[in-house]
């Protein structure tokens, strides 16, 4: 299979461009209709409901006593880990750690010139949980990319749930939650898993948020427990841009585009935007090349197929113009001075600029998060933070005077909109001081009486 290029305005770049667009699409009737099913037998009948589940759909049979893994489970996991993946694991988690106390909020507090007190007062939320998904593989990256910002923002209990597999436990990611600091870990997952956070069961306490990526039913799921608890995001399948000139290697160009295709749901995306027609068809022929011996070779042929584009541009004012309407998760500068073009981003949730900084880097352990907005979502949304992890209050305290001149354009605005009775609680503090007024004049008629 040799991926085809196309040109900017073509008839199959407009094809491109609206399967791209299409992944911001809400999931079919079938995932809604199964997963309410789910949430609602999880909140009726609790740890039974989730263990049914869990047998159905991950062919994992477990008892109540099994739910949790314990703590001498995620020591004796970290114990297992060879020398240098553990170095790798802790590298990581101090370079999340190092970045992510940079993205902490602060409280503030100040007075306006009527001497009106305003603030703003930030806590960490009490307890979170975290999905870390199954699937084709094991993903400690995931336990430190949520875990880690909780921790530094303050929160008081970590909960982790990931799905068991059949052939066993998936012993990095239990290690990863030891070195992460998580409070609990359960061995469950789908959309059974985030009904036990938000509504909680006999076993699992709920919690206020839940945050992590996974499939289609998680995500449903997700989506139809906020309100109940806060979620982090809606997250879709991995999606990377290139933006690359003639000073790129074609090899690498292609590697970065194979690297986030080959996560495994078959709904990626990988899209290169470069004005060099030369660059554009060598990408093409390193793409063939580098898939020979890939272990997930047909997966990745077929994701290229479906949403993956080799797009010859006009130029790079170009490029950032369509890359800015795909809005792609992740996306890099394999350009001369990448830096000098960074401003012309106005939607992505990560950029990675220069030749030296693929998407990898971020995915593992540069320190930026790696849970980011996909399918369009870096529109509006942002990649996870401590800021994720913590609540805000307003306070507002005002004096007598600052009422003296505020209140009539309260309660004048309050009647705009026809609330009398809030009008009315502003004025009774407008009248105070005449009210007083008149109680001491009575009380000095009565004397005199």
């Amino acid at each position: 299979m040799k991926l085809a290029v196309v040109h900017a305005g073509s008839q199959d770049f407009k094809r491109l461009l609206r399967l791209l667009c299409e992944r911001r699409e809400g999931d079919g009737a079938d995932i809604e209709a199964t997963v309410a099913a789910v949430l609602k037998a999880v909140k009726r009948r609790g740890n039974r409901a989730v263990l049914e589940f869990t047998a159905r759909y991950d062919r994992v049979k477990l008892t109540v006593d099994k739910l949790r893994v314990s703590a001498a489970e995620l020591k004796a996991a970290r114990a297992r880990l060879k020398p240098e993946e553990e170095r790798a694991l802790e590298l990581a988690a101090r370079r999340i750690r190092d970045f992510h106390v940079r993205t902490i909020e602060r409280s503030f507090s100040y007075r306006d010139r009527l001497g009106v007190r305003l603030g703003q007062v930030v806590r960490p939320l009490d307890r979170v949980g975290i999905y870390v998904p199954g699937g084709l593989g094991a993903y400690p990256s995931s336990v430190l990319m949520n875990a880690i910002p909780a921790r530094v923002a303050g929160v008081k209990e970590i909960v982790m749930v990931s799905p068991a597999s059949p052939d066993g436990e998936r012993g990095s990611v239990l290690a990863a939650a030891a070195i992460a600091g998580v409070d609990e870990v359960y061995r469950i997952g789908g959309a059974q898993a985030v009904a036990a956070l938000a509504y909680g069961t006999e076993t699992i306490r709920p919690v206020d948020k839940i945050v992590g990526p996974g499939n289609a039913y998680v995500q449903a799921a997700k989506r139809m427990v906020y309100g109940v608890v806060d979620i982090d995001k809606i997250a879709g399948p991995s999606e990377v841009v290139v933006i690359a000139d003639d000073s790129a290697r074609a090899d690498w160009v292609a590697a970065d585009l194979i690297a986030q295709a080959e996560h495994g749901s078959g709904d990626e995306a990988a899209v290169l935007l470069t004005p060099s027609r030369r660059l554009a068809d060598a990408v093409a022929a390193a793409l063939d090349q580098a898939l020979l011996d890939l272990p997930r070779a047909d997966a990745v042929r077929g994701v290229l197929a479906k949403r993956g584009g080799l797009v010859v541009v006009r130029g790079l004012d170009e490029a950032f113009a369509i890359a800015n309407r795909i809005a792609p998760e992740h996306l890099e500068l394999e350009i001369k001075n990448p830096e000098r073009w960074i401003r012309a981003v106005n939607s992505a949730g990560a950029v990675f600029a220069g030749a030296m900084s693929p998407a990898p880097l971020g995915d593992y352990l540069a320190g930026p998060n790696h849970v980011l907005p996909t399918g369009g979502a870096a529109r509006f949304a942002s990649p996870l933070g401590a800021y994720d992890f913590v609540k805000r209050s307003s306070i507002i305290q005002a004096t007598p005077e600052a009422v003296r001149r505020l209140g009539p354009s309260v309660a004048r605005l309050a009647r705009i909109e026809g609330f009398e009775a809030h009008a009315r609680a502003i004025e009774l503090r407008l009248n105070q001081k005449a009210g007083v007024r008149r109680r001491r004049i009575s009380r000095s008629d009565r004397k005199s009486n």
